[in-house]
């Protein structure tokens, strides 16, 4: 079995862990590959290295992740194309997504013996529409449009399978999974989906309204959206907080579920609730 190690090289811990990593997985049998920028920081720890992060994920059975809910999507975009299946060990602050914590790295030696689960997760496909041609951008989290860098309202158009049914003025639209919902969403008044289900979710942010609420959508809905910028300024869409593409009233920015799904596995259950709950009371200070 070949199994695909992405580590956050600026996290020391990281480091740390992934080489106690790659003892416990070859232990089990397993080969391990590691993307090209790992040369030098993991070369004498018996590791092989990939010429391409792409090439990686394209020979590897499985992929772990070491590092924080940031690892995970920036790994997951290249997962989800190669149906590679993917599971993270958090060495962050919350690790959301993550199954495994740096004292249970033991149990990635099921991932050789096959005692693991599966799920699948929803991804979204986000296209600009922009002067004839289109742009295509795949998240894990959420797709977000919003003002740039001066904080003055925009109105926002919402069309839901090509009809118009809202307008908002608002500081953005955020659409996001239910894996997103505990990221940004949450933090926008979002309400907590189970990661489990098929649907999609809009949430305005800071919107100049009485009654604007977050919007459930079934996981076959077309939506897009049109803005119209206030005089100097601008408007950008941000893809899982790591891409930020300027758009312009005359661009269209269309959401819909991908048809990539995210393979996430577990080597060991947790209640979801139970841990959101728990995640979530590490954040109090």
């Amino acid at each position: 079995m070949k199994i695909a190690l992405v580590v956050n090289l600026t996290k020391e811990n990281a480091i740390s862990c992934a080489k106690r990593i790659i003892g416990i997985l070859r232990s089990a049998g397993a080969e391990v590959l590691l993307p090209p920028d790992c040369r030098g920081t993991f070369n004498d720890c018996g590791a092989d290295f990939a010429e391409t992060i792409e090439r990686l994920f394209e020979i590897a059975d499985i992929a772990v992740t070491v590092g924080g809910d940031g690892t995970i999507i920036h790994a997951a975009k290249y997962a989800a194309i190669t149906s590679t299946p993917l599971i993270g060990v958090n060495v962050g602050r919350l690790g959301f997504a993550a199954n495994v914590e740096i004292d249970e790295i033991g149990d990635l030696k099921k991932l050789v013996s096959g005692e693991y689960e599966a799920e699948h997760r929803i991804l979204l496909d986000v296209e600009i529409s922009s002067h004839g041609r289109a742009f295509r951008y795949l998240a894990v989290n959420d797709a977000v449009v919003t003002h740039g860098t001066l904080s003055k309202i925009v109105d926002f158009t919402l069309s839901l399978n090509g009809e118009v049914i809202s307008k908002y003025r608002a500081d953005g639209l955020l659409f996001s999974t239910p894996t997103g919902s505990t990221a940004y969403s949450l933090s926008a008044g979002g309400p907590i989906i189970s990661p489990q289900m098929d649907c999609l979710l809009m949430t305005p942010v800071c919107p100049h309204s009485l009654f604007s609420r977050s919007v459930l959508f079934d996981a076959d809905a077309e939506l897009s959206v049109r803005v119209k910028i206030p005089a100097g300024c601008s408007c950008v869409l941000s893809i899982d907080g790591e891409t930020n593409i300027n758009i312009t009233e005359d661009d269209v920015v269309r959401i819909k579920k991908s048809a990539l799904p995210l393979i996430l596995l577990s080597v060991k259950q947790r209640n979801f609730y139970r841990k959101l709950n728990e995640k979530l009371k590490e954040r109090e200070f």
